[in-house]
């Protein structure tokens, strides 16, 4: 089977290609010559025939993640399934299913058969986790039974993988001599795979045996997700020399990946600081020739747990406007326990207005649904409004809970409408071709 990559490569159109190519309003002979440029990769899988395919990369739309997965404390596994439902519901792109806790076999089978989103996922967290139950001991990891692992959850449906490659004895010697961080290491995968690493006195396979991973990913046209393993978990650690090798360690495999005809995508921070995410986009791009940027959230301050769905927002919209192609979202419980219902939707939301906000500023032809709003808006014409609107349940909602006797006009101002008194100023100006013909 050829990859999405190797058939843009011959000059061949995939049914994906066309996929992507109309969702997103573009020829699709635009999306294959990005294809085989690998500046966009597309998530799909072989044998889920009910799975949307995604584009994610340069142009396109700045897609959006929901994670979810069980926990050493809380193993649910409807749970789980009403969350991925809630994450496709609210519109996200793409789905990471990252259980830690219980029989994950059956939780990453259950949600596949449950949602038509591409899912992804992190194969060292169940690598870690099966090693530990069966040895009490994680550092007792069998490769081999990492890259069967790998490949038994392929077959599954995974469509693209957080493979954590870019971890290697040079990035772990950079941490060693730099001597301290503020956040230690934030990355379950990654600081498993450094420990084991330690205690083995061993490369990490992932990167010893790259090819052998572009290998399984090609077999199921699944998208290389170079995880970012020792990003930063404190903004005072953002582009800290450890993180920093790494980085340079993923955007090469990168390069290599490609190579060989494997769709490749790089992983980044993190928490990073507002005035710094501009500098880390345009590393990524110009150290890995433009491949698309999975980033996790960021977060641009530590201290907002609580509302770190609204932090990491902030942090997403300055990503999207600055080539992030990605974004994973973070919830309201974020760096405090694990997600519920609610916390998923607000997570998705949240990040779904912030890529709207970051897009509407690098791409200016996504500016008209904006347009059109206003114009609702200014001539108070309410269903018009809502069908423009991205949350319109939750605005119509608030907007009955507290209902105006004037139904023109809202309870925030009653009398005093602003929009009421300008129509009455202007109103055969508003009226006039002139006006109007904004409306078109």
């Amino acid at each position: 089977m050829k990859t999405q990559i190797e058939l843009a490569r011959k000059g061949i159109i995939s049914l994906q290609m066309k996929e992507v190519a109309e969702k997103e309003d573009y020829n699709p002979e635009f999306i294959r010559e990005k294809v085989a440029l690998g500046e966009i990769v597309i998530a799909s899988h072989p044998k889920r025939k009910n799975q949307k395919a995604v584009g994610i990369g340069s142009g396109l739309r700045t897609k959006v993640n929901g994670s979810i997965g069980t926990s050493s404390d809380i193993y649910d596994i409807d749970m789980e399934i009403r969350k991925a439902g809630i994450i496709e519901e609210e519109g996200a792109d793409t789905l990471m299913e990252l259980s830690a806790g219980g029989n994950l076999d059956k939780v990453r089978r259950a949600v596949l058969e449950n949602c038509s989103l591409p899912v992804g996922n992190v194969p060292l967290y169940q690598a870690f986790h099966d090693t530990a139950k069966k040895y009490r001991n994680p550092n007792r990891l069998d490769p081999e039974f990492l890259f069967d692992l790998i490949e038994k959850q392929l077959d599954d449906g995974i469509s693209f993988m957080a493979v954590h490659c870019g971890i290697n004895q040079f990035s772990i010697e950079r941490l060693r001599k730099q001597g301290f961080r503020f956040g230690g290491l934030a990355s379950k995968g990654g600081t498993f795979m450094v420990s084991w690493m330690e205690y083995n006195k061993k490369e990490n396979p992932l990167y010893e045996q790259f090819d052998r991973v572009c290998s399984l990913m090609k077999k199921y046209d699944a998208v290389l997700s170079l995880g970012n393993g020792i990003r930063a978990g404190a903004i005072h650690d953002s582009h800290d020399r450890a993180q920093m090798a790494e980085m340079i360690i993923n955007c090469e495999l990168a390069e290599l990946g490609r190579e060989r005809g494997c769709q490749m995508m790089v992983e980044g921070p993190g928490h990073v600081p507002l005035d710094e995410i501009e500098g880390n986009i345009m590393l990524e791009k110009r150290m890995s020739g433009n491949a698309p940027y999975y980033v996790l959230g960021p977060l641009p301050a530590d201290t907002g747990a609580g509302y770190d769905h609204i932090t990491a927002a902030i942090g997403a919209a300055s990503s999207a406007r600055y080539g992030a192609d990605l974004i994973c979202y973070i919830t309201p419980a974020e760096h405090l326990a694990l997600p519920n219902e609610t916390d998923v939707r607000e997570g998705i939301r949240a990040t779904r207005l912030a890529v709207r906000i970051g897009d509407i500023a690098k791409y200016p032809h996504r500016r008209d649904q904006e347009k059109l709003l206003s114009l609702a808006r200014r001539d108070m014409r309410w269903e018009d409004q809502l069908r423009l609107l991205m949350f319109p349940k939750v605005a119509e909602e608030i907007r009955r809970s507290r209902a105006p006797e004037n139904r023109k006009t809202c309870t925030m101002c009653g009398d005093f409408c602003a929009m009421e008194r300008g129509i009455s100023l202007f109103e055969k100006d508003i009226k006039g071709d002139k006006v109007s013909a904004g409306l078109n």
